[in-house]
Parts: C-alpha cells; structure tokens; sequence
C-alpha cells in the first residue's frame, strides 16, 4: 500500500492527502461530540443543542456575565523532603540533616459583594507548591493559601464520581500513567514519585529492611487518607451557599501593630503534606538513613459555581417592555445598560442601586427633565456635541443634577450620602417570551439570578395592543422555571405611558383609560398570588413613563415598601429557627 502510494503522482497524492486529513477533522469533530454527548447525559440531543445555542447568544456583543460555571481545583503538592548529612570542618561524618518539605498551599473560596458575576474565576485553579527541604535542617516553605473570590449568591457544590464532567483525583491519576506498565516498572514509577534517594544509593535502599518497613507505614498511611477521602465524599460532600459576607472576628487582646487578618474563605481543596527528610527515619538499627519521602499531592476536586444574584427586586418582562430604560431612569443614568428599539438588547441580568432619603425621595429623581434615549442615538448626539465643541462649558451628568445641591442641601452621588436613608438592588433581566422555558429566544435559564429577590415586577409595554397578554405569558414561563416563583410578584409597570396620550387630546386620554380599567381588572380576576402563608394578595399596578422618569416616586416607595416586608420576615424566621 505504500509502494502504490509512493507511486502516485503528485495530483494524486495531494488528492490522497487531502483526503486523509479530511478524514482526521471528521474524526476530530465526531470526538468532540462524543465529548458534549457525555456532557449531556441528562438530556436529549435537541435540548442540549437549543440551550448551547442560548448560552452563544447571551456571550455576544462582548458581554461577559457568566452565572454557571465547572472549576477544577487543586492544592499545591507539598515539597520533598531532603536527604543529607551534616559535614563541617573536624567532622566529615555527621548526623543526617536534611529538612522535611514544605506543606502546599490551601485554597478557599471567599464570597465577594464587589463582584457581580463568574468571569473571573479560572477553569482550572492550582494552589502553590511548598518548598523542597534543605541541608542542615532546613524546611521548605508553606505554600501561600490561594483565594478563589466569587460573588456573593455563589451556589457550590462538589461534582460527584460517576459524572463525566469530574476530573480525576491524585490517585486515579497515577493510575491511569500507570496503565500498561509491567509489574516491576509500575512498583519502580511508584517508588520513584515517593522516595528521594542519597546520590548512588537508589538501589541499596530498597534492600534494606529499614525501608521496607517505612514504605509499608506510608502505603498504610496512604490508605487511610484515601478511605478517609472517600467517606467524606459520601457522606458530607461540599455543599456551600455563599450568602452572606465573611467577617474576621479580631481578637481585642493581641499586641498593638500587628497587620489585620483578611478573611480566607471556605476550605475546598487542602494542600498537601511535605516530605520527610532523612532526620525522621533516623534509629537504633538505621543510624544513616540515606532516603526520605516526596510531598504529598494536592487535593484535586471539581466544583460547579452557580450564581444567584441577591437583587432585592426583579425585573421580569418580555424583550422591549422597556426594563433597561426603566433601571437607568431609577439609577439616575448610572446603570450601565443597552437601550434599543430592538428585542433582546439586555443579554444577560444587570444590577442596578437605588438608593432613597427619608422624604421618599430617591437618587435617580434629583435628574429632572433628563430623557433617557436609545444608546445609539445619545451616543450620536454626544458625537454632534464633541465636534461642535459643545461640551467645552457644558455640565456633567453629576454636575446637572448637583446644579442646586447648595439650595437642596444634597446632592447625587457622594452628596447625596448625607441623607441616605434605605437603598436596595434592582435586577435588569433579559426578555422572557412564550416557551422560553423550552430554550427559545434567550431562554430563562438566566432566571437562576433572581430566584433569591425579595420581590419580583412585571414591566409591560402599556402602548401594547394587549398588556394583559403578556402578563399571562411572564407568569407561566415562571412557573415553568420554577413552580411557586410567581407569588414573588409584588407590582405591575405599565410602561410607556406616555405613547398612549402624546397628543394631550381627550379621546386619547380616555382610551388610555379605559385601558387601564381594563388591565387592572385582569390583574385583579386571573392574577392574584399567594403570599408564604396562603394568603391572597393583589398586585399593584403603576403606569409610568421610564424614558420621562414620570411616576417613579411611586414606583420606588411601593418598592421600598415590598423590600422592607420581606427583610423583616427574613429576620423572623431566622429568629425562630436559632430559638
């Protein structure tokens, strides 16, 4: 078959190449999708392809929010212990000295308020190697604890054995190298990653009785870590709700001048132990051990993050009902969302603080008289302005809203602190449609972000043929996430308001409200919700104008209202259960 091969001519044979190499990208693709397949072991293969689908599209238009994500960890392999013998001036035959190796470092996961999402969190994490021992009794370094920070509502859990998608630990790896091997070359391999051996006594030592013995003690050794790691898998695998901060209780007794201790984490993967040097096997009988132990390795385990944004109130409505405007025109414009006349402009969810004084005033209402446009058209009247050279005595955005901070007596932004009297957290969803729960459109698999919220608000589009329609639509793709998740909502937002009556004639205005009649008579027949202890609540509907910021006074106190009830309960119940 070669010769003929040889034989062909040069067409022919780049022909024959192409082939072959055409056969290696089927052979490559066909792997890979064996791969995904294993991935989908709980699925069929159309409705794993549909949500592969959703998740491409929520990652484009460089928008990097990540809710979900698989880790492989691992602790830092621990040092090698040393094997030497003290020597100096007068004594050229002195006691064995050299040091154990260091311990590999830790790593933990520590739940961060900063962060907002899982982009910055490896696929792969390896904690620091510890330090090889030295000559004359000299340890190796500690590897330094390795800080995983996700955000706070981070879910953890410890993927189990049996799914593909776990790694293999420290000791299936080595089997696996091992595969193949002859006897004696696989107990040779072995000795070799666990004993370090004096120059030229490799061979000697294991004939000698003394370290046999040392080598049944750490295969016996050895063992029990490995049963003990199992059980533990098995009967208490990890499992971790990062809710909340993590606070350092400081000791009030320690010296003045010591540096503050920062907050670890959650112990995921411990390090491992340091090799022994040869002072350690030193006795009666073995009074020049010329051998000591390599560093342990690290723990190796496989995590799966899920996040669960902890956003006071949600924001749930279909694609262009107006939510990202509406977070904005709250925010005073520092929300950083997409506006457009399109549908699915919000690819992934957006958190959003609204911070209120005593009066029920709110941050976002000090910027009267701004209009919040589509991006594309502020961004090209920002680009007329630069060319003009408008923005030479023009204010700022802050500058704008503090024009009379010395006649209010505060201001936005750091000038509004001063009378802050309750803030919480608003969250921009991406647009949910009919049978997005069968992963179409974007999905709801971002609906995991608001499992948490306090409350939740349904945003139509009021100028809509049929609003009441879509509410009957938000709510079943609810359900369908998640039975139960609908008693979440609190209010209705009738959105855009202000298309209804643009021309401030009286047949527009009564349209508008008989419409409105209309939706609040829906809401209250065919959308009452229960409440955690069985029963009825209405919703409450608020028309508003989010591109005016009209209305929103309202909108904001009745929210205030929901996120005040619910913390409250919250803290009820934590009272009951430490009683």
């Amino acid at each position: 078959m070669l010769n003929s091969f040889l034989d062909l001519t040069p067409s022919a044979a780049a022909f024959w190449r192409r082939r072959v190499y055409q056969f290696s990208t089927c052979a490559a693709v066909y792997n890979s999708q064996a791969l995904r397949n294993n991935e989908a072991h709980s699925e069929d293969y159309e409705t794993y392809q549909r949500r592969r689908k959703t998740e491409w599209k929520r990652r484009q238009g460089g928008q990097s929010f990540l809710d979900h994500l698989i880790i492989n960890v691992r602790g830092g392999k621990g040092g090698n212990g040393c094997a030497a013998f003290h020597r100096e001036k007068f004594l050229p035959f002195g006691p064995p000295s050299g040091g154990n190796g260091g311990r590999g470092g830790d790593v933990y996961i520590l739940p961060t308020p900063e962060l907002t999402t899982l982009t910055s969190v490896a696929k792969r994490v390896r904690g620091e190697n510890g330090g090889n021992g030295q000559g004359t009794w000299q340890n190796g370094k500690n590897g330094a604890p390795l800080v995983i920070r996700v955000p706070l509502g981070t879910i953890v859990r410890e993927i189990p054995r049996g799914d593909p998608r776990r790694t293999k630990d420290e000791w299936e790896a080595e089997a696996e190298a091992l595969e193949g091997l002859e006897p004696a070359e696989k107990q040779a391999k072995m000795r070799d990653n666990r004993w370090v051996h004096y120059p030229r006594y490799s061979e000697s030592n294991v004939e000698r009785d003394a370290f046999k013995e040392a080598e049944q003690l750490l295969f016996k050794q050895e063992r029990d870590r490995r049963y003990a790691r199992r059980k533990r898998e098995i009967e208490h695998p990890i499992y971790m709700d990062l809710d909340k901060e993590m606070e350092v209780e400081e000791d009030p007794n320690l010296p003045l001048g010591l540096p503050r201790k920062d907050a670890l984490g959650h112990l995921v993967a411990s390090g491992g132990q340091g090799g022994l040097g040869n002072p350690h096997f030193l006795s009666q009988d073995n009074r020049s051990p010329k051998f000591a132990t390599r560093g342990h390795e690290g723990e190796r385990i496989t995590l799966s993050l899920e996040l669960k944004l902890l956003a006071d109130i949600g924001f749930v409505g279909i694609p262009n009902a107006g939510k990202s405007t509406l977070l904005r025109a709250l925010t005073g414009g520092r929300a950083q969302t997409e506006v457009a006349g399109y549908a699915f402009t919000t690819l992934n969810p957006v958190i959003g603080v609204v911070r209120v004084a005593a009066d029920g005033s709110f941050e976002g209402g000090l910027s009267e008289g701004m209009v919040h446009e589509e991006t594309l058209i502020e961004e090209a009247q920002k680009q007329t302005k630069m060319e003009e050279g408008a923005f030479a005595d023009a204010l700022t955005r802050n500058q704008q809203a503090n024009s009379d901070a010395v006649t209010r007596g505060f201001g936005a932004g750091h000038r509004f602190d001063i009378i802050e009297h309750f803030r919480f957290t608003i969250a921009d969803n991406p647009g949910l449609i009919s049978k997005a729960s069968e992963n179409v459109g974007l999905g709801h698999s971002f609906l995991r972000s608001m499992e948490r919220s306090l409350a939740l608000v349904y945003v139509v589009d009021f100028s809509s043929p049929a609003p009441w329609d879509e509410i009957s639509i938000l709510r079943d793709e609810l359900e369908q996430y998640l039975p139960g998740m609908s008693n979440k909502a609190r209010m209705v937002i009738a959105n855009k308001a202000d298309l209804l009556a643009a021309d401030s004639d009286a047949a527009s205005i009564k349209d508008a409200k008989v419409k409105l009649k209309r939706l609040e008579e829906f809401v209250e027949k065919k959308m009452t919700v229960e409440d955690g202890y069985g029963n009825k609540r209405l919703l409450d509907i608020v028309p508003i104008s989010a591109k005016y910021s009209q209305n929103l006074k309202k909108v904001v106190g009745l929210m205030q209202k929901y996120v005040v009830e619910a913390r409250e309960e919250s803290e009820r119940e934590r009272e009951q259960q430490l009683s």
